[in-house]
């Protein structure tokens, strides 16, 4: 009997044991990681693939968050800088011309588009002593190709508009081109919406803080003639406006879509009837002597409208790469009014709706920021990597370049997404 008692209490504890195993929870199996990879949250962390877009070199690649490289393609011109992978599967970006008789930082050039065999498909050029093609490129909904154009103006004639400069100057415009003839259907440029406070004998003269839809020309002092460096764009099709980043600005020009190219010359037309002038401006009111609102950027990149079925719809993304004028970035999320207004002297900025930054988030050129489809955001910081963040500020992914590599932009795509179906991966 006594034996009995000890095999009966034996099996309990045994059993007791094993129900408690049953309890155990098994530790998460991290996979392989690459030496990149430095962060890494398989729980939180949006698990899409990246497009790593090497600024300047001649290599673009898809990573997964295991930081393996999934594909890569291998170009024969730099790139200048932009480059995206369409639903189509093509390819589009814009590139360095090795004869181009001028430069300045993102200058480009050449503009193609790949087939989804890698072979080129379209390609069209500017670069010649009065124009060049530059920073980025996007396709719009009816397929045409909109890119940025530095557009010479000799020091001659800026100094007869009242412009204080002894070189020529290289003022932004926006080029729309039909693909399929090489016409150029659309055009919107700077120089028209010129406005000065230096010469009150000249037909451009103005109070500039009373004209908030001009340029200020002579906002800024300048020593190579590229006064205003428009360094990305977004467009948004659902009310046909572009927004333009303008770095030396430190802000974001609207501009009217809908015109035609004669109205983007004038002060009338286009949906918002206000022709050419800007729309709305956002950023920096003291681009245009603005005394209320509080100044957002320095230096900024990458202005991305979020579309679809994401968090933070109708919102606005924008990298900062000089936060309160220190070598700290930050992003932030802008919501932005509706309907635009742009009213002399009164405050014009947006609100903020959600922002990031780290004592060692520190780009000083490049860089942007694109929402996961978890909620999370993608930052590119273009002297390191990228990061992923949690809408509370957590990092749950990072990557380090290591090498002596430097990032334009990156772009993230679901793993089910059509542009991917062409790849073999």
């Amino acid at each position: 009997m006594k034996n009995f008692l000890i095999l009966l209490l034996t099996l309990a504890v045994f059993y007791n044991c094993k129900k408690e195993d049953a309890f155990i929870e098994e530790e998460a199996v991290i996979p392989e990681l690459s030496s990149e990879v430095v962060v890494y949250d398989a729980e939180k962390l949006d698990d899409n693939y990246l497009l790593a877009i090497e600024n300047g070199g001649t290599l673009s690649y898809l990573i997964n968050k295991e930081g393996e490289r999934l594909f890569t393609w291998e170009f024969e011109n730099n790139l200048g800088n932009d480059l995206e992978l369409l639903e189509s599967g093509e390819l589009l970006g814009i590139f360095k011309d090795k004869d181009r008789p001028f430069n300045f930082g993102g200058g480009s050039g050449i503009v193609k588009l790949f087939n989804v065999d890698g072979s080129l498909k379209w390609e069209y050029t500017i670069a010649d002593d009065n124009f060049l093609a530059h920073h980025d490129v996007e396709m719009l909904p009816n397929c045409n190709i909109l890119f940025l154009v530095w557009e010479r103006i000799t020091a001659e004639k800026a100094n007869q508009a009242g412009i204080s400069t002894d070189e020529d100057i290289f003022p932004e415009k926006l080029i729309e081109i039909n693909p399929n003839n090489n016409e150029i259907v659309w055009e919107w440029r700077s120089w028209d919406r010129l406005i000065q406070d230096v010469d009150e004998n000249l037909s451009t003269y103005a109070v500039v803080s009373d004209n908030p839809q001009k340029v200020d020309f002579n906002y800024n002092t300048f020593t190579n003639g590229d006064i205003m460096h428009a360094n990305g764009f977004d467009y948004d099709s659902e009310n046909d406006i572009i927004h333009m980043s303008i770095n030396f600005y430190s802000e974001i020009w609207v501009v009217d879509h809908s015109t035609t190219t004669e109205e983007a010359t004038g002060e009338v037309g286009g949906n918002y009837n206000k022709g050419g002038d800007l729309v709305y401006r956002y950023g920096n009111p003291s681009a245009y002597k603005n005394p209320q609102g509080t100044r957002l950027f320095n230096n900024n990149h990458f202005p991305n409208l979020l579309e679809g079925d994401i968090i933070g719809k109708g919102n606005m993304l924008i990298y900062v790469n000089k936060h309160n004028n220190s070598d700290q970035s930050i992003v932030y999320e802008l919501d932005l009014p509706a309907p635009f207004s742009l009213t002399p002297n009164i405050d014009n900025e947006p609100t903020i709706t959600w922002s990031f930054t780290d004592t060692e988030l520190s780009a000083s050129k490049f860089s942007g920021a694109v929402r996961l489809s978890n909620g999370n955001t993608l930052i590119c910081e273009g002297d390191y990597g990228y990061w992923e963040v949690t809408e509370e500020g957590e990092v749950v992914w990072k990557y380090d370049g290591l090498e002596d590599l430097s990032f334009w932009r990156g772009y993230s795509y679901n793993r089910n997404s059509a542009a991917l179906n062409n790849l073999d991966i």
